[in-house]
């Protein structure tokens, strides 16, 4: 990418994870995890508040039953590394 946009030695994929999903469920509760990470991060109180987020671009577009739905997804055998730390001035 960066000899295309003629950008040497641009980061282009900070901190980027590669994972291969093979079922269905695991790329739901995927997008339940990153739908929520702002909340239970506590930097919103519902996740389509967050500026940087799809959550809400999904629930405009996709239907109530479709949103309701993918929140039923469990997140707690998603295992991706977090270590983020909210800025106490947010």
């Amino acid at each position: 990418m960066n000899c295309l946009d003629k950008t040497p030695g641009r980061n282009v994929w900070h901190n980027f994870r590669e994972t291969q999903l093979t079922h269905q469920t695991s790329y739901l509760a995927r997008l339940n995890y990153t739908h929520g990470n702002a909340v239970h991060h506590g930097l919103v109180a519902v996740a389509k508040d967050y500026p940087w987020c799809s959550a809400a671009w999904f629930e405009e577009t996709t239907s109530a039953a479709m949103v309701k739905s993918i929140r039923r997804f469990k997140t707690d055998k998603v295992k991706v590394e977090d270590c983020f730390d909210v800025d106490p001035d947010w």
